[in-house]
């Protein structure tokens, strides 16, 4: 099943594509580690730790301290598909934050990709 290969790719191996694509933009691996942070309550030292130890997806966000509760405003169109309609929780969170970081290389203001 493909979602099973997306939940075992190495986070380590796709955080330093979404930090090229925000470099691309002209923003900034801070502003993607401050997306993330948001996202999964991980500190600083957490996001380093994880990607690190290398994990998957699937413990990646298994371990995260806090999915913001704020997630339920996230919506709109990854891959053809509403992230707001994912059923799978795993795929959606995942996906969430595809859209939040494609959100901040498309330019929006860090204070509405936080959902402030």
């Amino acid at each position: 099943m493909i979602n099973e290969r997306v939940y075992k790719m190495a986070f380590s191996s796709v955080y330093p594509l979404y930090v090229q694509k925000a470099e691309k933009k002209g923003h900034t691996k801070r502003e993607v580690d401050i997306i993330i942070s948001w996202l999964t309550g991980y500190d600083e030292h957490g996001l380093r730790t994880q990607i690190g130890k290398g994990v998957d997806f699937e413990t990646f966000f298994a371990e995260a301290p806090q999915i913001n509760p704020n997630t339920h405003k996230i919506t709109g169109v990854v891959c053809g598909i509403r992230v707001e309609n994912i059923e799978d929780p795993l795929m959606q969170k995942i996906r969430w934050l595809d859209k939040l970081v494609d959100e901040l290389a498309k330019g929006k203001s860090m204070e509405k990709i936080l959902r402030s």
